[in-house]
């Protein structure tokens, strides 16, 4: 594969929710700097829920040396809270953001200042100014609470306008709608950079779930053939590794600016994805031989 090994790749961690759940992402953070990721980003609850475990897991990617974006939702916030938290990160030395509506808590009872994650870009630009980079999402599949895709590239552009610099998609796995949406947003005049999301088969059981959350869409070849592997948890790795290392090597080929990995907290999957595609920075046997190592014991 003739794959540019200065591709820019970043990396998607959760907060972990136990102290085991913390050692093994630590070390699941150190093996995936052999990547050499532009930045890490750390993901945000419904409402903010996990607002402490978030700040933490950023605070440590940053003390290890590695630029660190924080999520950041709107929902149920106020200008004041906002605030509040964006100072709290700027003093910590973050300077990029994730910046998203988010989703309503179960209990939600909160404010309403903010309806979109437009609206939290245009504040958090007034507040900061230039301070921050700004990744907003972008649905190659349509946001699944978008009225028609028209909508939804609209929303993107009011993101943009309110001062994006940049977009993370939601993972996909047909790389004919990432493309539609690049030549969509490139015909509304949108110039900012689109990164596909890119989300390793691990388990197919949890990408269904996690697919009928969010609205992404398995296309019926691959739904099938995961369904044909049953409890059949070595082959079902290794199609999705198949699978998802040709779709990153379409995007990568057809132009895509760079990768955006949900790691799951896990190091194998990226890895060997990222070494069959030769994105490993100065990949020697050693490194190789490291990423195969980890593979193993997944």
């Amino acid at each position: 594969m003739n794959v540019m090994s200065n591709t820019p790749l970043s990396l998607e961690f959760f907060p972990a929710k136990t102290q085991e759940g913390e050692a093994k992402l630590r070390l699941a953070r150190q093996q995936l700097y052999a990547l050499k990721p532009k930045f890490c980003s750390v993901t945000y609850g419904a409402g903010g829920s996990t607002q402490a475990g978030t700040f933490q897991s950023v605070r440590e990617i940053l003390a290890e040396g590695v630029s660190a974006a924080a999520h950041f939702s709107c929902i149920g916030a106020t200008r004041d809270s906002v605030r509040q938290q964006l100072s709290v990160l700027r003093a910590m030395g973050v300077q990029r953001l994730v910046a998203l509506r988010g989703d309503l808590p179960a209990d939600h009872g909160g404010s309403d200042e903010f309806q979109y994650a437009s609206d939290l870009v245009e504040f958090i630009r007034a507040e900061t100014g230039a301070h921050f980079h700004i990744e907003v999402a972008a649905y190659p599949e349509m946001h699944p609470q978008a009225a028609t895709p028209g909508a939804d590239l609209q929303a993107l552009f009011a993101k943009a306008s309110a001062g994006a610099n940049s977009a993370i998609t939601q993972y996909f796995y047909n790389p004919d709608a990432y493309f539609r949406l690049l030549d969509d947003a490139q015909a509304l005049g949108l110039t900012l950079p689109i990164v596909p999301g890119v989300l390793p088969i691990i388990n197919s059981a949890q990408l269904i779930r996690f697919s009928e959350a969010c609205g992404a869409e398995i296309p019926r070849w691959l739904r099938l053939r995961l369904n044909a592997f049953e409890d059949d948890a070595a082959s079902i790795k290794a199609f999705g590794l198949d699978v998802v290392t040709d779709l990153c090597h379409r995007l990568l080929a057809g132009g895509a600016p760079g990768l955006h990995f949900y790691t799951m907290n896990q190091s194998a999957p990226t890895l060997e994805i990222c070494r069959r595609l030769r994105l490993l920075p100065s990949a020697s046997a050693t490194d190789t031989d490291d990423a195969a190592d980890v593979l193993a014991l997944a």
